[in-house]
C-alpha cells in the first residue's frame, strides 16, 4: 500500500494580493506562505539609519531606496519583503510607484533578527542568488557588524565582514560610504 501525502496547493502572489488585510507580513517561497514576525524597535532603528544614509546618496546621484513592508515579486510563487531595497539610478525606472515591484533590486539589506536570521541566511539568500541580485547585505545588530555578499558565478561570495570602527561601501552605489557605527546609533528616548 502506498503512503498518502498531503498536498498543499501552491500560493501565488495573486492569491496573496487578494487576501484580506490582517496586519501581518507574508513571504512566499516556491508557493509556500510564511508569516514574517514584526521586528523589534532596535531592528527598525538600524534599518532607518541605513535608509537615511542611502537616501542622502540618492539625493546627489539618483536611484531609489525603499524599506519594508514592500513586496519584491521575483516570480508568481516567490515573493519577499526585504528590510531595505535599493535601485541604482540606471534602474530606478523599474520601480513603478503604483504597482508591486517585479524587478530585482541592485542591493538588498536584511537586518538579522532571531526569528528571521536562518531564512535571511538560507532560503532568501539562495533565492536572491538564483534571481541575479548583485549585492546582499546582512546586518547583525547583536554583533554590530555588516556582511557584504556579492554575486559571482551565480552564488554569493563574502566580499567583506565589517565591524564597528570600519567603513562599508557598496558596488551598487559607487561612492557610497558609511561607518558601521552609524547604523547602530540609537535615538535619545526621554524616560
Amino acid at each position: 500500500m502506498a503512503l498518502m501525502q498531503t498536498v498543499r496547493p501552491r500560493v501565488s502572489y495573486s492569491d496573496l494580493a487578494s487576501m484580506p488585510e490582517d496586519g501581518r507580513r507574508y513571504e512566499i517561497y516556491d508557493g509556500e506562505v510564511f508569516v514574517v514576525p514584526a521586528p523589534i524597535p532596535f531592528h527598525q532603528v538600524v534599518v532607518l539609519n541605513l535608509e537615511d544614509r542611502l537616501r542622502e546618496w540618492t539625493r546627489q546621484h539618483g536611484g531609489i531606496v525603499l524599506v519594508s513592508p514592500i513586496d519584491i515579486v521575483i516570480s508568481e510563487y516567490d515573493v519577499v519583503q526585504p528590510d531595505l531595497v535599493f535601485f541604482a539610478p540606471a534602474r530606478a525606472h523599474l520601480v513603478k510607484l503604483d504597482a508591486p515591484i517585479r524587478a530585482i533590486p541592485d542591493l538588498v539589506v536584511e537586518v538579522l533578527s532571531p526569528s528571521t536570521a536562518s531564512t535571511d541566511r538560507g532560503k532568501k539568500l539562495q533565492l536572491f542568488a538564483r534571481s541575479g541580485l548583485p549585492e546582499y547585505w546582512l546586518v547583525d545588530p547583536a554583533l554590530r557588524s555588516v556582511e557584504i555578499n556579492v554575486l559571482r558565478s551565480g552564488v554569493f561570495a563574502l566580499a567583506g565582514r565589517h565591524a564597528t570602527g570600519e567603513r562599508i561601501t557598496s558596488s551598487a552605489a559607487p561612492g557610497f560610504t558609511c561607518l558601521v557605527d552609524a547604523l547602530f546609533e540609537t535615538p535619545l528616548i526621554a524616560g
